[in-house]
């Protein structure tokens, strides 16, 4: 038996940091099922199958603004690496794809664009997979806490900040519905808290479903944002066509 990131090191030929990085990103996998603890104690003859990052593109650019399909297991905060010149606008969780935006700093359009936000002027909407049939559309008003230490985590709880998500159901196949989500407001991780409440969570959410999934990312995409004149539409990726 030998720790996971070790052994991977020694099968794609990379350094042990290099190794654990991958096992926390959530891009390796054992037979189809996600590596969750670097250290992990495995045989040595343990395959790993490791998934590769899609590099960021572009769907629109001006002076005011960049749109960027963000694919899964890239970090918000990593886009502005491979854009210079601008800076993030709002991010989306690491794990999950679709459209975002750039803007030059302190711009008057991101001035602008910042207080959208804030007067909930900006249209949102995703695509998420989640588990059981929903059949109708339905509105979720439950307040939200977030608690921040390295990581954020965030809950129901009267003690919160007001959250709303309505959700428009699209597709049902083998106990699994791919929902239409608006979001009124944008709390932490809100959508995600907001479908495990109503007992419907994200297909391959690791931090909020405790069900087995044989899914290799949350299945959250982040489809059109509208705001201030402009509107952009990120097509989501093969996995959610059910």
């Amino acid at each position: 038996m030998e720790k996971a990131y070790k052994l991977l090191s020694v099968q794609e030929n990379i350094s042990h940091k290099k190794a654990k990085a991958l096992i926390d990103s959530g891009l390796v996998s054992i037979g189809g099922k996600k590596l969750m603890v670097a250290r992990k104690e495995l045989p040595q003859n343990t395959r790993f199958n490791v998934q590769k990052i899609e590099k960021p593109s572009m769907i629109f650019e001006d002076e005011n603004v960049l749109a960027l399909f963000k694919p899964p297991f890239i970090e918000s905060y990593d886009l502005v690496s491979f854009f210079k010149g601008w800076t993030l606008l709002h991010r989306l969780d690491k794990e999950t794809s679709g459209v975002i935006l750039l803007v030059k700093e302190n711009s008057e359009f991101h001035l602008k664009a910042k207080k959208a936000f804030k007067e909930r002027a900006v249209k949102k909407e995703y695509l998420a997979l989640v588990q059981g049939i929903v059949e109708e559309e339905q509105e979720i008003n439950a307040p939200i806490l977030t608690i921040k230490t390295t990581k954020a985590f965030s809950k129901i709880s009267k003690k919160g900040q007001e959250a709303v998500t309505i959700i428009t159901p699209l597709k049902i196949i083998n106990k699994k519905t791919l929902l239409k989500v608006r979001i009124k407001t944008g709390r932490t991780h809100q959508i995600r808290v907001h479908l495990k409440h109503i007992n419907h969570p994200i297909i391959g959410d690791t931090l909020y479903n405790n069900e087995p999934s044989s899914a290799k990312r949350l299945m959250l995409h982040a489809h059109k944002i509208a705001l201030l004149g402009y509107e952009f539409e990120a097509i989501a990726p093969k996995e959610f066509e059910i």
